[in-house]
């Protein structure tokens, strides 16, 4: 099962930015990309849930849909639960 990665963020947020650059590191050797949700373009947009659940804990990682980590990246845990996936 390939892994579908995303990472709740927004603008102006640079620890966002440092997990989404920490994230594509670690996703490259995995031959992945997350995509990258703006919590606040998405609530302004009409879908306020996102923001709702996400937006006092951005960055957040999310796996198949399931919460992974938020505020960091855990590099050891997404790893070990990468590679359970192959």
């Amino acid at each position: 099962m390939e892994a579908v990665i995303e990472l709740m963020s927004r603008a102006g947020c640079s620890t966002c930015a440092r997990a989404e650059t920490e994230l594509a590191r670690i996703l490259a050797d995995y031959g992945l990309a997350a995509s990258v949700v703006d919590v606040d373009q998405r609530a302004d947009a009409g879908d306020p849930l996102l923001r709702a659940e996400y937006g006092d804990r951005v960055p957040v990682v999310v796996v198949n849909g399931v919460e992974h980590s938020y505020w960091e990246v855990d590099e050891p845990r997404l790893r070990r639960d990468l590679d359970a996936l192959r």
